[in-house]
């Protein structure tokens, strides 16, 4: 077990490769209070604007995975998350349990295309939000971007015959 571990990447490992954004500047949220900063009306004012965003996204591949959550709880999920993970109460896990990411995103396809569409989504949200500063929304969109290819890496755990193929799937002819 111990030869596989070290030629393998750990998932921040994987999620620093896949992102660009190293461990240290990831996790840099860490340096400031962002809760204490912003106060909660922010990232409730970020989450509301970046499912907004979502929920009008004009491609239906990716409204999809969202289309069986409600806007409102998907909003109140992630605000919460945010406010517990930048210094603030424990709101998210006190209604929900430990945030437990990788599991909690498991139903979804979370694919390096999924995450540059959530990753624009949020850069816009994080950019029309009035209250973050430059320096925040930079320390913010590199835990975004990292976290979001961190559930990439973990959404390849999935075993890989997950998806049964349509039973015609044999009889076509490959398009090559």
């Amino acid at each position: 077990m111990k030869a596989y571990s070290a030629v393998t990447p750990s998932l921040q490992q994987k999620a620093a490769g896949y992102s660009g954004v190293n461990t240290n500047d990831a996790f840099a949220i860490d340096e400031t209070n962002l809760f204490d900063k912003f106060g909660l009306q922010t990232f409730i004012d970020l989450s509301t604007n970046f499912y907004t965003r979502v929920y009008d996204d004009e491609e239906e591949w990716f409204r999809s995975i969202f289309a069986d959550s409600k806007k409102e709880d998907a909003i109140q999920n992630q605000y919460e998350f945010f406010v517990q993970r930048m210094g603030g109460p424990p709101l998210f896990s006190q209604r929900r349990g430990h945030p437990a990411l990788i599991a909690r995103h498991r139903p979804f396809p979370v694919t390096h295309q999924a995450a540059e569409r959530w990753l624009q989504h949020m850069q816009q949200a994080v950019d029309t939000t009035p209250d973050i500063d430059p320096d925040s929304k930079t320390k913010m969109m590199n835990f975004f971007r990292h976290t979001a290819f961190f559930l990439v890496a973990g959404d390849e755990l999935k075993p890989q015959n997950q998806q049964v193929p349509c039973k015609h799937a044999a009889n076509k002819p490959s398009e090559e």
